[in-house]
């Protein structure tokens, strides 16, 4: 799906009901605060009723953030960018992501809402649950804090500059993603598989439009 267009202001109206608008918001406080029990509650029970070391603990809740970054850009590239052929699929893949091309100011729609965040980590988790037992306690919030990590990384690209200059070619990555080729620079909390995959931008040589991306990021609040 082609986003061309960039809003600098307002948000896109996703649905008719009020109701149902007001549920595809959200505030990253709200969404950690959702999750952070979890991350602590499933090592716990790994530990307590499973009896997993700490080796083991360390090990799988790296391994899930790991596999985080691949699920991102695996989503990023073929679900979010995923070209649909009908009205309805069109909507679903706009209402996901295609309005976040249009309107890369609305800081309302960067995280998952609850609703559909809450089920679809549900399912994740039982299908882990169902390939590896047990062993999910520990991979599963590893995976989860890769996605709150990437949603928070997202947020800060287009709240602030980079506050170090390690992080530089993560931003730009992302804001030529935006306003130069969306179809590449997939990756945000992470250009690894940009590069395994052949979607990296060539950073040395683009030049960065400083409009462009002001006009990607938020707007400052006095």
């Amino acid at each position: 799906m082609e986003f061309e267009k960039i809003h600098n202001k307002g948000q896109a109206r996703l649905f008719k009901s009020d109701f149902l608008e007001m549920l595809t918001k959200a505030h990253p406080m709200v969404i950690w605060g959702m999750y952070l029990p979890v991350l602590i509650y499933l090592p716990y029970l790994a530990y307590a009723q499973y009896h997993f070391g700490a080796s083991s603990l360390a090990l799988y809740f790296f391994v899930g953030i790991f596999c985080w970054t691949l699920f991102e850009y695996i989503a990023h590239r073929f679900l979010f960018h995923w070209m649909p052929k009908t009205p309805f699929a069109t909507k679903v893949v706009y209402t996901v992501h295609g309005n976040h091309h249009h309107f890369p100011r609305d800081r309302q729609r960067l995280f998952m809402p609850p609703i559909p965040s809450v089920l679809i980590s549900s399912a994740l988790f039982g299908l882990f649950y169902w390939m590896m037992g047990s062993y999910a306690l520990l991979f599963f919030p590893g995976f989860l804090l890769g996605y709150l990590l990437y949603a928070s990384m997202h947020y800060a690209i287009h709240a602030w500059n980079p506050p170090f200059k390690w992080m530089k070619p993560l931003w730009r990555n992302h804001h030529l993603h935006h306003y130069k080729n969306e179809h590449q620079g997939f990756g945000v909390s992470s250009t690894l598989w940009d590069w395994v995959f052949g979607t990296m931008f060539d950073l040395k040589n683009e030049k960065e439009d400083k409009e462009k991306v002001k006009a990607l990021q938020f707007e400052k609040r006095s």
